[in-house]
């Protein structure tokens, strides 16, 4: 009897000792946005079955833990173990990332340029230190479907854009407004629809998917137009790598193999949900205009000499030596990821996933991968 009460009590001290311990998810979207209702809460459901409970996240949705601006400084200090984030909102702290969310301005296939923007974050010695340096591991990476102008007015040609106030994220989105004559504003996109409602923007460029998910534009803009304007890029998952290591091997294994659908995942719901809200949007009586030929003209003469003045542009503002590797690599990745992609349907997140998983992730060592 004695054994046995010994047995049952040191199972219990084992069990007390395996329980799972929360950890926290940080985002600064809305609950509904697709970065979060289906980048995150999915993801961190498959993360806590797959380790039986051994790691849990709590995610604080609509930057309740911290700002966007900050996410990653709070990620890398442990404040956040895992989270969201987007370098145009930290550009001199990651220099590369705001090189290649530039690059995205011309980037014409979102699913292609996501996981583009992956491989090269996982795969090239640059990008990882780049992230390794705030004490985070990066481990995937997002694409919005093509930007388009979200206004409270309708646009026609290019006077009609000059002057007004545009919320931008970028040093390419930047530019682009202000060569029309616009005035970009770097505000938070938790700001922008009180901005659009009190009159301190005008326009936001954004995805449509905003229009119904997340942020409502829907509620507060009268007109849109369809000039396609590249897409936008972040990092769905970094995380603390301090975590990174203390989990070891078998969790991270086990996180490097859903990370793939949780990424595929995010962009068939973004695709999905395009068409959906431009659709309820005609529903609510806002104006869907094609873009003027002036507008079109001076998009095609900006997008002209993006690429080709980028990298000067990055050693003269960020301070880094020449990234014109990062620009050639990431362009040819893009056209890499067309091609892997062709053929593949791309309403099936799992098909997507298996094409991701099997060329980015499965080569990844859980035993070495994000510890240097």
């Amino acid at each position: 009897m004695k054994r046995i009460l010994t047995t049952v009590a040191s199972l219990a001290m084992m069990s007390s000792l395996a329980q799972a311990e929360t950890y926290q998810a940080t985002n600064w979207m809305a609950p509904t946005h697709i970065l979060n209702e289906v980048a995150f809460a999915k993801f961190v459901n498959d993360v806590k079955a797959a380790t039986n409970g051994a790691i849990e996240f709590e995610i604080y949705s609509s930057g309740s833990l911290v700002p966007a601006p900050t996410t990653l400084g709070a990620i890398g200090d442990g404040v956040a173990q895992m989270g969201i984030v987007a370098a145009s909102y930290t550009p001199s702290d990651l220099p590369l990332s705001g090189l290649i969310n530039d690059l995205a301005f011309v980037a014409k296939d979102d699913f292609a340029t996501a996981f583009a923007l992956t491989e090269i974050g996982l795969t090239n010695p640059r990008m990882q230190k780049e992230y390794a340096k705030h004490n985070t591991v990066f481990l995937g990476g997002y694409s919005t479907p093509t930007y388009v102008f979200l206004c409270m007015k309708d646009l026609g040609d290019l006077s009609s854009v000059k002057g007004l106030k545009v919320r931008t994220a970028g040093t390419a989105q930047n530019e682009w407004a202000a060569s029309l004559g616009a005035i970009p504003v770097a505000a938070p996109m938790p700001d922008v629809y009180s901005g659009l409602e009190r009159g301190s923007l005008d326009c936001t460029l954004s995805d449509p998917t905003n229009l119904d998910k997340g942020y409502k534009f829907w509620e507060v803009v009268k007109s849109i137009t369809t000039l396609e304007q590249g897409t936008s890029l972040g990092a769905t998952y970094v995380y603390n790598k301090d975590f990174w290591e203390e989990i070891g091997p078998e969790s991270r294994r086990k996180i490097l193999d859903l990370t793939a659908l949780g990424l595929a995942r995010s962009q068939v719901a973004y695709a999905q949900a395009v068409g959906a809200a431009l659709a309820g949007a005609a529903e609510r009586k806002i104006s869907i205009n094609k873009p003027h030929a002036e507008l079109e003209e001076a998009l095609a003469k900006f997008r002209s000499t993006l690429v080709e003045n980028a990298p000067a542009r990055t050693m003269k503002e960020r301070g880094v030596e020449d990234p014109s590797d990062i620009v050639k690599e990431f362009l040819a990745l893009q056209e890499k990821w067309a091609k892997l992609l062709a053929g593949i349907d791309r309403n099936d997140a799992e098909a997507v996933a298996k094409v991701v998983h099997e060329n980015i992730f499965a080569k990844l060592d859980e035993n070495t991968f994000g510890l240097n």
